[in-house]
């Protein structure tokens, strides 16, 4: 028989666990937030009649996906074959790896195929097509692939308007594998102000892959599949003619970063890091804290915004922000909190041992130093539940 517990133990195990007891630094979702950012970008896109193919890098947690994916088997995005496996493991079979193939992959994407998963590939050259194409006719096992296309001169891509090179790839793909589309991401989006600049960015990456699909569908190719995504430009767009799908990923939880191009409100920012305040520097206006960039990331996404955030935006317990206090200088382990330069508000009074949340400039990469999310709702300061986090490739 089970032993009888102590009448203190029976209490304690019957006590909610709150912010308070946890360790920092640790990472905090307000699940309420969350939920209601996921159903924005849903609301928005469904009288659009456009899906959502959700980009699992940001949260890279089952709980998340499930809740942002339109059915617990997708579709949705990965950045990593290690989020693939990840995914399947917990039932989901319909996923875009939405990063350049190479060809000492390939293996694993066969594999995964081959276990009942439609898994797509994306490439931008004729040297990936062509081991793609190789590498279905070998295995027997019909790799899709999709031709990113370049929207804006961000990052990788073929130019819409490079007809050669994008006909030349569709052509290399079909020898073996699956022509499954094209797809591009906006990431000059990020770059946009206003809703006019960002609503141009949306119709900017929505006009390159139509053109792009026209072209390879004009030379007899197929072209089922056109994709877009970013989180600013799925918020922004007005048109989505010839779109069959829509990728985002930040949007779950939003950030500085996003909050600072106009994509959100502070108050929308579901992640943020949970610390204590471990000493003052009073003569100097500074109030230490056990985060520093190990646990923030070193991403610095708003020093170019017209509201620098230093390192984060610091929060009570509660998660309502300090007038003007960021976490404006970090080291591994300490962070500095300090007053805005400029700031006129007063140094808030919090003692050794308070808690203190950091919303995060990036919450892509906040969330990579952490193994775990701690579940809270709304200015509760009850942890409801722990949601394991997948990190590494």
């Amino acid at each position: 028989m089970r032993e009888a517990l102590s009448p203190e133990v029976a209490q304690a195990e019957m006590e909610p666990l709150r912010i308070g007891t946890l360790e920092t630094p640790c990472l905090i979702i307000d699940a309420a937030r969350m939920d209601r950012n996921i159903a924005r970008l849903r609301d928005r896109l469904a009288p659009m009649g456009v899906p959502l193919r959700p980009h699992l890098k940001t949260a890279k947690s089952v709980e998340v996906a499930v809740r942002a994916m339109p059915t617990p088997q997708g579709p949705a995005t990965v950045s990593t074959l290690k989020e693939a496996e990840f995914f399947v493991a917990a039932g989901v079979r319909d996923l875009m790896y939405a990063v350049g193939i190479t060809p000492c992959k390939l293996a694993k994407v066969i594999a995964l195929r081959q276990n009942g998963v439609d898994l797509s590939v994306i490439l931008d050259t004729v040297e990936q097509a062509e081991a793609v194409a190789l590498a279905s006719r070998t295995s027997g096992e019909v790799i899709p692939a999709l031709i990113e296309i370049d929207c804006d001169g961000r990052r990788s891509g073929v130019p819409p308007q490079d007809i050669e090179r994008l006909l030349s790839i569709g052509q290399a793909i079909t020898q073996g594998g699956e022509l499954r589309g094209v797809m591009t991401h906006a990431g000059g989006s990020y770059a946009a102000r206003g809703g006019t600049a960002l609503q141009q960015a949306a119709e900017t990456e929505r006009r390159s892959v139509v053109d792009a699909a026209n072209i390879l569908r004009k030379a007899g190719l197929p072209c089922p599949v056109v994709s877009v995504g970013s989180t600013p430009t799925a918020h922004y767009a007005t048109d989505f003619s010839g779109i069959t799908e829509v990728r985002a990923g930040v949007f779950v939880f939003f950030d500085l970063v996003m909050a600072g191009i106009g994509i959100c409100e502070i108050d929308d920012i579901a992640m943020s890091v949970l610390a204590t305040v471990i000493g003052h520097q009073r003569e100097k206006g500074w109030i230490l804290i056990d985060a520093g960039w190990m646990a923030m990331s070193q991403d610095r996404g708003t020093s170019k915004q017209e509201m620098d955030q230093g390192y984060g935006l610091v929060c009570d317990h509660s998660g309502t922000p300090f007038q003007d206090l960021i976490l404006a200088d970090a080291n591994q382990e300490h962070g500095i909190l300090k007053l805005r330069p400029g700031s006129t508000a007063a140094l808030p009074e919090l003692a050794i041992g308070d808690r203190v949340r950091i919303l995060p400039n990036h919450a892509c990469a906040t969330g990579a130093q952490h193994s775990s999310y701690h579940v809270v709702h709304g200015k509760s300061d009850i942890v409801t539940d722990e949601w394991v986090r997948l990190s590494g490739w």
